[in-house]
């Protein structure tokens, strides 16, 4: 195709084929790299055999250890070709059921998620904050900058539930919150999304919470309504009006993006009878922290003790056996509540 006349008329476009195949050559040599592993155990595994040699079968169980590992990492990374994977991911997280609780359980997910960021290397850039009445958060937007952000992220989207003894319940009682993740892709310059102005309600505001003097002093924040389908962004974090206008238009093109794949995804899987909506008590994930201490997946049934190091942003298990099970958030449906 490369060679091919005219190839090099639209640089753009064969900038997308380059890339694509650059890809695709990296996932054939890496299948390439495990096959001959695995040929070169399965030959030292013979010789072990036929002379009896311990040592050598020691060193043939460390290899095939290895190997599962890359294997495992393989796999996942297998998982992450749909055309928006490779993007940046924005990630909104809203307080739900539960008043103060589930505001301070959503700004314990927002540390949950920078703290995953952090590990992976991911720059985090907060859009939106809403502080809670007496603690915790109403609503944060943020962006999580890196490869792949979006293909990993994307399997957050959902109702993640908790289950504790309640910090501002005076009597001590056992209190379930709820809050909400949604995960888009950001959207570049390189994919149009239209949106007609006549169709957009801007609105500014002074910022609240603490950031200098130009925060609470000027109406630096915009929150902007796209009419037609009611969908609403804000951005306060910047102190410049007109950049909090740019990031909310940002956030508006992606999730205006989001929405007409998912009109698109509906259709394709109309004919699923068990197709589920992301809805209160319906939720993916729950962490349980009292009378027992649990998080679990209900998506695949995956459960882990360790909460603590969960909280602290150890999310991996979780999302690999998701993308691997092949389980869309959008679409699973709970049949159990744990």
């Amino acid at each position: 195709m490369i060679a091919e006349e005219g190839f090099w008329n639209d640089p753009d476009q064969a900038g997308k084929v380059l890339q694509e195949r650059s890809r695709l050559s990296e996932r054939l040599e890496s299948w390439k790299a495990l096959y001959k592993e695995v040929e070169d155990c399965d030959t030292l595994l013979e010789l072990a055999e036929e002379e009896s040699d311990e040592a050598a079968a020691e060193e043939v169980r460390r290899q095939v250890k290895e190997l599962e590992k890359k294997i495992h990492r393989f796999s996942v990374s297998m998982m992450l070709g749909g055309e928006d994977d490779n993007r940046n991911a924005i990630v909104s997280i809203n307080a739900g059921a539960g008043g103060t609780d589930s505001q301070d359980w959503a700004e314990m997910l927002l540390r949950m998620y920078t703290r995953w960021c952090e590990e992976k290397g991911y720059k985090v850039e907060m859009m939106d904050l809403q502080p809670g009445d007496e603690a915790g958060i109403k609503s944060v937007t943020f962006t999580a900058r890196g490869g792949n952000a979006y293909g990993y992220l994307k399997v957050e989207t959902g109702v993640h539930r908790l289950v504790r003894i309640s910090p501002f319940n005076a009597g001590g009682k056992r209190h379930t919150s709820f809050a909400s993740v949604f995960v888009y892709p950001e959207i570049d310059d390189e994919i149009v999304v239209d949106i007609d102005e006549g169709d957009l309600r801007i609105d500014t505001y002074r910022a609240s919470g603490a950031g200098g003097q130009h925060v609470n002093k000027t109406s630096s924040a915009v929150r902007i309504t796209h009419e037609p389908t009611g969908i609403v962004v804000q951005c306060q974090q910047e102190k410049s009006q007109i950049r909090n206008r740019e990031l909310a238009m940002k956030v508006l093109r992606a999730r205006l993006y989001q929405k007409e794949k998912e009109k698109q995804e509906q259709k394709m899987q109309a004919i699923h009878e068990n197709k589920g909506e992301i809805a209160w008590g319906n939720q993916i994930r729950s962490y349980v922290l009292h009378p027992y201490q649990m998080v679990k997946d209900h998506r695949v049934n995956m459960e882990i003790g360790n909460v603590n190091a969960v909280l602290d942003g150890w999310i991996d298990p979780f999302i690999e056996a998701v993308l691997l099970s092949g389980v869309s958030s959008a679409q699973a449906q709970v049949n159990e509540s744990a």
